[in-house]
């Protein structure tokens, strides 16, 4: 029976006195509203919906979210667009929270369409939204693929109509958030409606941001061409239209921009004929890329101060994604930084100083222009950037910022990494009681003539890309036999280091710089047979990051210029210090520093001396002198300074050779000059530090490229290796000191005021016979500098290789 059916049977039960049993107890009742759980079902059936209450529920549902969009829709106001395009500063303040620096008013002018170039209007629209003029101002399936996007974690997206953006600029922040959205697409909706397509156009091109601070089309005219937006032509106009994708990608005036700026250009010109903007034979006339004018710099950002800005401006976007170049420049931002006032003026006279005493553009046009310097001050163990010099200032045309500069070589900077692995990871060509690589010390000797040969690990040569057998080539061309790690990094030999960066592997040395705070991206080809000798483009700023590394003994910390940042009165998270990561052990670390505080002491970085405190530190000097490097610290400050010369126009580097009158610059010279002269002040205030005493790592193993007997010459088929027994006799345990020797140091090589003067030989206690003429024997030791390399001691059983001919060099200090 139906439900109705068991109703009337149960009263018709009632009326007759019939039985009051349990079927009679069982009838239904009173009717129910909603009927569920389902009556006279049974089982599953009991509680699935019928198709009337699934219907039911469906309508009652949907009439819900259409009154919910209606009452939504209806009380959406939209806002004034004057009142809410008001700029605000953005304030930058010092470590000690005074006021460093503000972003003045927003750089905006509202005008009419009228007072907008036609070209420029048709070449927004042929970018951004080519159906402007007939949708509904909404693209729903742009709108569902971002919040798709944001829901799931994703990257998100921007609005993909004009209408959007021109809701989102004038009348929303830039967060991508889903309760965001749902603003924007009711406001969109509003603005549709109640708008006309000339005012949402006129909005839009009024309250977009094109970069260099310019919000609006009136103020891009001015910042780029120096014209109002009534009078740019078709090609200006194409080329502001493609700022709107990402003016910070799209900015021609960097020259990273360029190629992808003259592409979207060309583009959008080709739309403006497609969407019949444009004649073909007026596209034709837009051969040329309309080149904007030289950037004006802010009064209040000269000097230092707009590195500075750009630095910690960077940081802000990395760490907080809904902070943008746009949100910076529209302003509202409270901007706490870590640069000390004093130690970044410390740094700027020490360069302004140093190019006043030895450059001299007048005297000397072509080798005394555009030189530039490049610095940054970290705390070690903690990160933090207390200074920079990032250039000339904004003032005197230099935009870029040289302490963040990339494509400058670092040169024999780079050789602390390969020494530092070889302690860490150890060399493949010997192996420890646990079958992996042994891990060597700074007491290893290696070959050091010029233009040996360099080996694999299987002892094989390395092929140079002549095809022959490579050679690598030192500063000088003396014969300097066997050498201590030590010494090798002492007066910055090269055969060394491209001799143990074989043994260490390439790759392993990447990684190593890596975890010290070198950029992956900023890396050579670590295959490359020259990649230890700094070939890498690392900026200032991460070189002194991971010169800290060594200074903390071996812990690695990031490096940041801002430690809190407020929006509209609200602190943004993210900001808060972050924990320094292990990188090397620190034995490791120490020991490197430890070999880093005898190239300050003795070596090529001498000038520090001055200081009067210990120091550590490695300079560098690249091929054909192209740049110069000093990087070194103390235990409470780390310091890098890069100098260079580059054509301006060409951005191409030049040589530094005749730079202040000399034949050459090296990183001992001028750039050691800056790092103690800002030293000596960013110091003044804090005590003498010692370094740590280093624990012992390691042992000591002999090159992998030695010959394994004494009358043995290698040929390009030599494959012995390095820890094989001699043929002759029983190979040699340089780790065992000689009677007079300690263990720490070998005689003639590297022992503590050991080195000769250049009026004195030094003659080691070793008998006579010990090297072969011509090819091991001792030769006179110079007092390091950092033009001419000292010579070493020759190492009895093993005699040095032949060079058999010219070949190809590469990076110097």
């Amino acid at each position: 029976m139906t439900r109705a059916e068991m109703r009337k049977a149960g009263q018709k039960k009632g009326k007759g006195g019939g039985g009051r049993g349990p079927a009679a107890a069982a009838g239904p009742g009173k009717k129910r509203f909603i009927d569920y759980p389902r009556f006279g079902k049974t089982g599953i059936r009991r509680w699935l919906p019928s198709w009337k209450q699934w219907m039911s529920g469906f309508l009652l549902v949907f009439a819900c979210f259409v009154g919910v969009v209606f009452y939504l829709y209806q009380t959406t106001q939209i806002p004034d667009m004057n009142k809410l395009v008001q700029g605000q500063n953005t304030i930058y303040y010092w470590a000690d929270n005074t006021e460093m620096a503000r972003k003045g008013q927003t750089n905006r002018q509202i005008v009419p369409l009228q007072d907008i170039s036609p070209h420029l209007q048709d070449a927004v629209i042929a970018a951004e939204n080519q159906d402007f003029r007939t949708d509904h101002g909404i693209d729903p399936k742009g709108m569902l693929r971002a919040v798709y996007n944001m829901a799931k974690g994703g990257e998100t997206q921007g609005a993909s109509t004009i209408t959007q953006q021109y809701v989102k600029n004038a009348y929303l922040s830039q967060e991508q958030t889903l309760s965001r959205k749902m603003k924007e697409f009711f406001i969109t909706l509003k603005v549709d409606q109640k708008q006309g397509k000339d005012e949402i156009l006129t909005g839009y091109l009024n309250t977009s941001w094109f970069g260099r601070g310019a919000n609006g089309a009136q103020a891009a005219a001015q910042a780029y061409y120096g014209v109002n937006a009534k009078d740019l032509d078709a090609c200006q106009s194409a080329m502001l239209a493609g700022l709107l994708k990402g003016a910070a990608y799209y900015d021609p005036t960097n020259p990273a921009n360029k190629e992808r700026a003259q592409g979207r250009w060309s583009w959008i010109l080709d739309n403006m004929v497609k969407t019949k903007a444009l004649t073909p034979e007026e596209r034709a006339k837009c051969t040329t890329f309309p080149n904007p004018i030289p950037l004006k710099p802010s009064s209040n950002l000269n000097g230092e101060i707009s590195y500075l800005v750009d630095t910690a401006n960077k940081y802000v976007m990395n760490t907080d994604k809904n902070i943008t170049q746009q949100v910076l420049d529209k302003g509202g931002l409270k901007i706490y930084t870590t640069f000390e006032k004093d130690k970044v003026d410390a740094l700027k006279k020490a360069v302004d100083d140093v190019k006043a005493e030895n450059l001299d553009p007048q005297k000397r046009p072509d080798n005394d222009t555009n030189i530039q310097f490049g610095s940054a001050s970290i705390r070690p163990g903690d990160g933090a950037i207390v200074a920079l010099y990032g250039g000339d200032g904004v003032e005197n045309g230099h935009f870029d910022n040289n302490a963040d500069a990339t494509g400058v070589q670092v040169g024999s900077t780079f050789k602390p990494f390969v020494l530092a692995t070889a302690m860490q990871v150890g060399v493949q060509t010997a192996k420890g009681d646990d079958g992996k690589p042994k891990r060597i010390n700074a007491d290893s000797r290696y070959m050091a003539d010029d233009l040996s040969e360099i080996r694999k690990p299987d002892g094989s040569l390395v092929i140079g890309d002549d095809g022959k057998p490579y050679h690598q080539k030192n500063e000088d061309s003396s014969k300097h036999g066997y050498v201590s790690l030590r010494q090798a990094m002492q007066f910055s030999y090269n055969v060394p280091f491209v001799q143990l960066n074989q043994d260490v592997g390439g790759q392993n040395v990447a990684d190593i710089a890596v975890q010290m705070g070198i950029r992956k991206d900023s890396l050579a080809d670590p295959k490359t047979a020259t990649f230890p000798l700094g070939t890498s483009t690392i900026s200032p700023i991460r070189m002194a990051t991971a010169y800290g590394t060594l200074a903390a003994s071996g812990k690695e910390a990031e490096p940041y210029s801002v430690t809190k940042v407020e929006w509209d009165g609200v602190a943004r998270t993210g900001f808060a210090k972050k924990e320094p990561k292990v990188a090397l052990e620190p034995s490791v670390a120490d020991n490197v520093t430890d070999v880093l505080v005898n190239v300050a002491a003795k070596g090529t970085g001498t000038k520090t001396l001055a200081l009067g405190r210990p120091v550590a530190g490695k300079t560098g000097t690249t091929d054909e002198n192209k740049s110069a490097w000093w990087v070194g610290y103390t235990p409470q400050l780390v310091t890098s300074v890069a100098m260079w010369r580059e054509d301006p126009s060409a951005h191409q580097r030049q040589s530094l050779k005749g730079t202040g009158g000399k034949e050459s610059i090296h990183g001992g010279d001028i750039p050691t000059d800056v790092f103690t002269r800002y030293m000596k002040v960013a110091l003044a205030n804090e005590k003498k530090m010692d370094f740590p005493n280093p624990q012992p790592v390691g042992s000591e193993v002999d090159s992998s490229g030695a010959p394994s007997t004494a009358t043995a010459v290698p040929t390009p088929t030599t494959t012995d290796s390095p820890s094989a027994p001699a043929q002759t006799q029983p190979p040699t345990q340089p780790a065992q000191p000689q009677p007079t020797q300690t263990p720490s140091c070998v005689p003639g090589v590297d022992c503590p005021g050991d080195q000769p003067s250049p009026t004195k030989t030094h003659k080691p206690p070793v008998p006579t016979n010990t090297c072969l003429p011509v090819i091991g024997c001792q030769t006179q030791q110079p007092t390091p500098t950092d033009t001419t390399t000292p010579g070493g001691g020759g190492k009895p059983t093993k005699p040095t290789m032949t060079p058999t001919g010219p070949a190809p060099g590469g990076p110097g200090q």
